[in-house]
């Protein structure tokens, strides 16, 4: 039933899915990947199928079977016998008679067991029944009086309790191992279900899940066209930023020039307007210098001066008025207004507005490539157009329909007679479970006699009675006891008969089947080359495929459908149904490279830098900045203006008038100090700021003139190097980006190959239907439900069955104890005295009748 689901749905998924082979191609050193394409997620549907069976609590029972058969049968599985076996070579198999016994001997020796309990136990109960007959085996009706009567009377009936609890619990066990059994048979009919359901959800869905794989390729598609509508920023992108790396820098290069210019002239202006500045600021610092000059000296020729208290300051103030000069002389400095024309010369080219022009022309690159590939971009879509219409009819071209309605009419079919046959199983399942409860029921009624012969008889047991006035009560639970001896008798050879056909069957499937299939030594076996067919490599390739060169084995088959991988990739259908030419695109790619291969740029209109603006470089070369006597203005800025510092010169003055008579002269000295710290507020600290102002900007041009000449030299030539990379050698990076950009659009195509073949080997078709239908069948069916049932059926009636030899022992020893007898030992108070004993009769037995007393009761 499960060859043919899993043969069409071979041939179907073989129908419906292609053998891809991505196109392998050595990507250029750097080349940008292609995007990530989101294809989602197949549509998969939820299986229903639980292929796995959880007894429950009688599950320890069947541990404890399986324990029995691993200490009956410890050997592995025999692989090699098995194989000989399969390949029906009995020529070499009758040599193998040893290891074949040496693999049984466990169940030979537990078989003869039985069979030596079948034989006898009939035997014995017929020579115990005759034996009894003749008033022996316990047979005789009278019972000597021992001091231990009550000791053994109490072992008796506590081994039987014992014996009869253990038979209670081995029929227990089997009575719910057989319910078990039918319940799990029962239930059967929905787990057949579900797995006929599972198979009809992957036959239907299947066709979708094809579809949605073609569907996918317009993602690839749309992408690829997306692309090809934004060549332009793509590809010009891509082209842009490959002469960006010359270009950009030589752009810099002339915003820095420019800066440069502008720097310069800044610092020319700076130095002309200082000069004159500092010329003028110093002929008037020069003539307040010489008025306080002179009013000082007018001041010490005040009569007050000649006195001998005030001759020595006086004449010392009088000695330092030649300090109040000035001491820079700024009118020899040369002029700079030659260098400074020049400069607004060429400041009337405006560099950075030609940069701008030319980053504007250079920024146009991804538009002139839209706009030059126009032709291309429809050629290309074309091809895809092409590639998408093959995929389309792929689905179509295979035998879908036909394969589909083959599976779907087979599952059907089987599934109609699954359930036609189906109340037959039950109906025949009721038969075993009655059979087995009639065994249980046998155990059972022997279980009652045993037990209400040990009621009775313990219940109706008087110690003070003699063995022949014993209670009706106690003389009945005798009678049970040897009921159920009897029963025992006739019920055992039935039971163990059962127990040992059952034994050799199921515990040879558990080890021989189930066992070798849960550790997946069944399946090695299967997958021995030239197993089945002496022909055949493969068995399952070649009865599948009619290939049996095909590499494929039952485990692996049985291990990928667990896992829910794809029939395509789990039953290798690509070496059998070659569908290459079907969604290959190989052959297509040329056309796409070749495409772009004819991609002829042309940026013959970017110009970077145009030649009024290379000519404004070398006027600012030629600008005579070199000429300037740098060291004529940076010796006269570093002097200070005046002699002496005016304002230590006032402090000075200021001090000496304090040392004068208190008057007008010391007065007059004050205020003279006063007006030279006002003049050297608001002229030397003036004169100051623009001297440091010149020194700095005479620097500057120090500076740049310095290396003026190599700087421009320079970026001519930068720029004149991105200009022939455009004009000349712009072809060589517009074929290499053309060759990346069509590596990306193939890019998504190969991206969409793969995920069908990932799909196909995981996702599409998904066989974990298969690998349930197997697991159904032999691990939850067969192992599962039958043989673990019926192995604990085995097992709980051979255990019970067994325990009948103690319990009949015991039974009979008990009866004796409970039942009625008729001759009892009487003894006088005297019981030593040999001959009073004599007079109660031969052998000292008591005989109501000798004493003519008539006791109906007593009396047998």
């Amino acid at each position: 039933m499960a060859a043919g689901p899993c043969l069409l749905l071979l041939l179907w998924a073989g129908g419906t899915v292609c053998d891809i082979q991505p196109v392998h191609r050595t990507p250029s050193p750097a080349v940008a990947a292609p995007a990530t394409l989101d294809f989602g997620f197949v549509p998969v549907g939820t299986y229903d199928t639980n292929a796995h069976h959880d007894p429950g609590a009688i599950g320890a029972l069947f541990q404890i079977v399986k324990a029995f058969l691993y200490v009956v049968q410890p050997n592995p599985f025999p692989q090699d016998l098995a194989r000989k076996i399969a390949q029906q070579k009995f020529a070499e198999f009758h040599g193998e008679y040893q290891k074949t016994l040496h693999y049984e001997v466990g169940f030979i020796v537990a078989a003869a067991i039985g069979l030596i309990f079948i034989l006898l136990m009939p035997l014995v109960g017929l020579c115990f029944c005759m034996c009894r007959c003749c008033d022996n085996c316990g047979g005789e009706l009278h019972q000597r009086q021992k001091k231990n009567n009550d000791c053994k009377r109490g072992c008796f009936a506590t081994f039987l309790f014992a014996s009869s609890l253990i038979m209670s619990i081995c029929v227990m066990s089997a009575y719910f191992a057989n319910q078990h059994l039918t319940n799990q048979v029962r239930g059967t009919k929905k787990l057949v279900n579900n797995n006929f359901k599972d198979l009809k959800m992957l036959i239907n869905d299947a066709p979708g899940q094809i579809e949605y794989l073609v569907n996918q390729y317009n993602t690839t598609k749309n992408k690829a066209l997306s692309d090809l509508n934004n060549v332009g920023p793509l590809l010009g992108g891509r082209v842009q930023e490959q002469l960006a790396r010359e270009v950009r820098p030589a752009f810099d290069a002339v915003l820095n020039m420019a800066g440069a210019i502008r720097e310069t002239k800044e610092a020319l202006e700076n130095v002309s307007v200082s000069v004159e500045v500092l010329k003028e600021r110093t002929e008037r610092l020069q003539a307040n210098l010489t008025d306080a000059r002179a009013n000082l000296s007018n001041t010490l020729a005040d009569p007050a001066c000649s006195r001998a208290q005030a001759a020595p300051t006086c004449s010392s103030i009088r000695k330092s008025l030649h300090d109040l000069n000035i001491n820079a002389n700024f009118s020899g400095l040369p002029d700079v207004t030659e260098q400074l024309d020049r400069l607004n010369d060429i400041r009337k080219t405006d560099l950075t507005s030609l940069v701008q022009k030319g980053y504007a022309a250079f920024n146009n690159t991804p538009e002139l490539v839209q706009n030059q590939t126009r032709n291309i971009e429809s050629d290309v879509k074309s091809v895809l157009d092409s590639i998408g219409g093959n995929i389309s009819n792929f689905s179509k071209v295979s035998p879908v329909q036909h394969i589909l309605s083959n599976a779907t009419t087979f599952v059907s079919r089987s599934e109609a007679y699954v359930r036609e046959y189906f109340p037959v199983v039950e109906q025949y399942d009721f038969y075993r479970w009655l059979g087995s409860l009639s065994l249980c029921c046998m155990l059972i009624l022997i279980l009652i006699f045993f037990c209400l012969g040990l009621l009775c008889g313990s219940c109706g047991y008087d110690r003070q009675a003699t063995p022949t006035t014993r209670g009706c009560i106690s003389n009945t639970g005798g009678n049970f006891l040897m009921a159920g001896v009897g029963f025992s008798f006739i019920f055992s050879s039935i039971l163990m008969s059962v127990v040992v056909i059952t034994f050799i069957a199921g515990g040879n499937v558990e080890k021989l089947v189930c066992e070798p299939f849960e550790d997946r030594s069944l399946f090695k076996v299967l997958d021995t080359p030239y197993l089945l067919n002496s022909q055949w490599r493969n068995y399952l390739s070649g009865i599948l495929f009619q290939s049996p060169n095909v590499n494929l084995s039952f485990e692996k088959v049985y291990s990928d459908c667990k896992e829910n991988k794809g029939i395509y990739s789990t039953l290798q259908i690509e070496n059998v149904f070659h569908l290459n030419e079907l969604l290959n695109i190989s052959k297509y790619v040329d056309d796409i490279e070749g495409k772009f291969e004819n991609v002829n740029l042309h940026f013959d209109n970017i110009i970077l830098l145009d030649d009024s603006g290379k000519q404004a470089l070398l006027n600012f070369g030629a600008a005579g900045l070199e000429d300037i006597d740098f060291d004529a203005f940076l010796s006269e800025t570093s002097k200070s203006i005046t002699k002496v510092d005016l304002l230590a010169f006032a402090n000075e003055l200021e001090a000496s008038a304090d040392l004068l008579p208190k008057g007008a002269l010391e007065n007059a000295l004050k205020g003279h100090a006063n007006s030279i710290r006002t003049i050297h507020l608001q002229q030397v600290v003036p004169l100051e700021q623009s001297m440091t102002t010149l020194n700095q900007s005479i620097r500057v041009l120090q500076r740049s003139a310095a290396e003026l000449a190599g700087k421009i030299s320079s970026v001519i030539a930068s720029i004149d190097a991105a200009q022939f990379l455009i004009n000349n050698n712009a072809s060589t990076v517009i074929i290499k980006e053309s060759k990346k950009f069509a590596d990306s659009i193939i890019g998504y195509f190969v991206q969409y190959i793969q995920w069908v073949k990932d799909s196909l080997s995981y996702e599409v078709a998904g066989c974990k239907p298969l690998s349930n239908l197997v697991d159904t069948a032999l691990d939850v069916f067969l192992c599962s439900y039958v043989v673990d049932s019926v192995n604990a059926i085995w097992f709980g009636l051979g255990g019970a069955t067994i325990f009948l030899i103690p319990a009949i022992i015991f039974a009979v020893k008990l009866a004796k104890f409970y039942r009625r007898m008729d001759t009892e030992d009487v003894y006088d108070d005297v019981e030593i005295v040999p001959m009073k004993n004599m007079e109660n009769g031969n052998n000292s037995y008591h005989n109501k009748h000798l004493y003519g007393i008539h006791n109906p009761v007593m009396t047998r």
